[in-house]
C-alpha cells in the first residue's frame, strides 16, 4: 500500500531571510515586491501573519495600522531552495519532490518501520526541520491528494489511519481540493462549506453543475485516480577516479595524480558555476591500505593551483608503501561561484580579501580548522550574546562593531567563577584566584553596569570592570548583583590583548 507524506512550509520565504540574518528571528517583518503601481506584500513571517497582515496586502495599508513594520525585497528564488531541501529528505525516502511553491510530498511506502512507525517518523522529519527554523505542518495519507490537505487545512491528528482519508476529508473545506479559486467560491455561494457535503452526489450531477475538475480532484483524493509524483533528482556527486597502470611509490607521481584529478574537478566546477569548500584524496594501496588526506577552504574556490598547493602541504603525510593502484578525489561540500567571484583569483586584480582567504587556508591546513575562528556583531547588549561564530570569511556584518565600547580580544563562551578580595563593596578587587593561581590587581578601571535584555531572559546585573595583574595581565572581571541584596559572585569573562 502506498503512503505519503506532504510537508507545507508556511512562511518558507520569510523563514528563509530569517535563516540568513538571525537577528530577524521573532520579529513581524514581510518581503513586498512592486505591482501595478503599488508594493504589494508577498510574503510573512508567522510574527506578521499573528497580527492579522496577509499576503497579498498593499505594503502602505500595513504599515498605517503597524508602522514600525519591517519589509524587505521579496526573492523569488525559492524554488531552489525547495529542491534542495527535497534533496535533504532523500535521507528519510527514495523519492521526493517539490509541491508547488511552498511544500514536499514524499513517498514513504516501506520507509517508517526504520524509525519505529508513521509516528516515529512523522516527528523525526518534522522536528529536525522546525530545529531547522523553518515553521512547517505535515501529514501522512494513502494519497498526495489528501497528505495536501490534512497538513494545510486539517484539525485532527496528521496521521491519516490507511483507508481513512474519505473520513477526514468531510470535514475539510473545499480548498482542501485545490480547485481553481472560482470554482471554490461558487462552491460556497451554494452553501457547500464541507467537502462531504457534494463528495457522495453522483459523479454525472457533479459533472453537469461544477465540470470534471470537482470529480478529478475527489478522485485523487480518494485514490481511484492516478497522481504523479515528480521525484527531484539528487545532484551527482562530485567524485573523480585515477586508476594506475604501475603503482605509484613517489611524491612526483602523487603529484601528478593529484593534479589531474583537480584538472577534472575544477572543469565541472566551472562548467557549474560552484567552488568547492572541502575536498577528500583517498589512496588506494596494493597492499590494501587507504590514505587519506582532507583539505577546507573558507569560500568557495575552483583554481586547481591553489587547490594544489593546500593538497602539496600534506604530500609528505601520505604512505605509498609498496604502490598506490587507485587515486580518489571526493568534494563533499561545494557552493555557487559565479564568473564574477572567480575574477578574485586573478593575480593582478585580487585583494585584500583573497589574500586573507589564501592565508586562512594554509593556516588550517598546518594548524586544523578548529584553531581558526571568525566573529561577526549582533545587536546585544549582553556579552553572550552580542556576538556570533560563522566560517564564511565573506560574509558581511548586519550591525558595525561598537568601537565606543572597550571589549576583550578573547570572550569566553562562558563565565568562570572566581575568587576575590575586594577592600569595600562597589570597589574592584585587590586580588582574584583564576584556575589556582593568585592575581594582585595593580590597575583597575570601572564599573561598567550591563542590565539582562528583559525581553529575553531576568535576573541579576553585572558590574564589570577591566583589570592588570602584577605580571601585566589583562582581565575583564564582573561582580553579579548588589551588595546587600545578594551574595556578590565573582567572575572572569575574558581576556585583553
Amino acid at each position: 500500500m502506498k503512503r505519503y507524506m506532504a510537508v507545507w512550509f508556511r512562511h518558507l520565504a520569510a523563514d528563509r531571510l530569517a535563516l540568513r540574518y538571525p537577528g530577524l528571528r521573532q520579529q513581524p517583518f514581510v518581503l513586498v515586491a512592486p505591482e501595478r503601481g503599488r508594493v504589494m506584500i508577498r510574503a510573512v513571517s508567522r510574527e506578521a501573519g499573528a497580527l492579522g497582515i496577509l499576503p497579498g496586502t498593499v505594503l502602505a495599508d500595513a504599515r498605517a495600522v503597524y508602522p514600525d513594520l519591517l519589509f524587505y525585497d521579496d526573492d523569488p528564488s525559492q524554488d531552489k531552495l525547495l529542491a534542495s531541501l527535497a534533496v535533504w529528505c532523500y535521507r528519510f525516502t527514495p523519492v521526493a519532490g517539490v509541491d508547488g511553491t511552498d511544500g514536499l510530498v514524499l513517498d514513504i511506502s516501506g520507509c517508517t518501520h526504520l524509525w519505529d512507525g508513521e509516528e516515529g517518523y512523522f516527528e523525526t522529519i518534522v522536528t529536525r526541520l522546525q530545529a531547522g527554523g523553518y515553521h512547517v505542518r505535515a501529514a501522512i495519507a494513502d494519497t498526495m491528494a489528501a497528505a495536501w490537505a490534512v497538513a494545510r487545512y486539517g484539525t485532527t491528528h496528521p496521521v491519516v489511519a490507511p483507508g481513512g482519508q474519505a473520513a477526514v476529508m468531510r470535514d475539510l473545506p473545499p480548498e482542501a481540493l485545490q480547485l481553481e479559486p472560482l470554482l471554490t467560491e461558487r462552491l460556497r455561494k451554494l452553501g457547500f462549506t464541507q467537502t462531504g457535503m457534494f463528495m457522495d452526489m453522483p459523479p454525472a450531477v457533479l459533472r453537469r453543475r461544477f465540470g470534471p475538475q470537482v470529480l478529478d480532484r475527489i478522485g485523487k483524493v480518494l485514490g481511484t485516480l492516478p497522481e504523479l509524483l515528480v521525484p527531484v533528482q539528487p545532484p551527482e556527486p562530485y567524485v573523480e577516479r585515477l586508476p594506475c597502470l604501475d603503482p605509484i611509490r613517489t611524491a612526483p607521481g602523487i603529484e601528478l595524480a593529484i593534479r589531474k584529478l583537480l584538472e577534472t574537478t575544477c572543469q565541472r566546477l566551472q562548467q557549474e558555476e560552484k567552488g568547492l569548500r572541502k575536498a577528500r584524496l583517498v589512496c588506494y594501496r596494493t597492499d590494501g591500505g587507504q590514505q587519506l588526506v582532507e583539505i577546507g577552504t573558507n569560500s568557495p574556490v575552483r583554481n586547481q593551483e591553489h587547490l594544489f598547493r593546500l593538497f602539496e602541504l600534506k604530500i609528505d603525510t601520505i604512505e605509498p608503501d609498496l604502490g598506490i593502484e587507485l587515486f580518489v578525489l571526493e568534494a563533499p561540500v561545494v557552493e555557487g561561484l559565479t564568473t564574477q567571484q572567480e575574477r578574485l583569483w586573478d593575480l593582478d586584480t585580487c585583494g585584500k580579501k583573497d589574500a586573507v582567504t589564501k592565508l586562512l587556508d594554509r593556516l588550517e591546513s598546518r594548524i586544523g580548522a578548529a584553531a581558526i575562528h571568525r566573529y561577526l556583531p549582533e545587536e546585544h547588549h549582553w556579552p553572550e550574546r552580542s556576538v556570533r561564530s560563522t566560517n564564511d570569511v565573506q560574509e558581511a556584518a548586519t550591525t558595525p562593531w561598537p568601537e565606543h565600547l572597550v571589549r576583550p580580544v578573547s570572550l569566553l563562551g562562558a563565565p568562570v567563577r572566581i575568587e576575590v578580595s575586594a577592600p569595600i563593596p562597589d570597589y574592584p578587587p585587590m586580588l582574584f584566584i583564576h584556575k589556582g593561581k593568585i592575581h594582585k590587581v595593580v590597575r583597575a578601571d570601572g564599573p561598567e553596569r550591563i542590565e539582562r535584555e528583559w525581553w529575553i531572559e531576568k535576573g541579576l546585573q553585572r558590574d564589570y570592570y577591566q583589570v592588570e595583574d602584577e605580571e601585566g595581565g589583562r582581565y575583564w572581571l564582573f561582580r553579579s548583583g548588589h551588595y546587600g541584596e545578594h551574595k556578590p559572585e565573582w567572575f572572569i569573562h575574558g581576556y585583553f590583548a
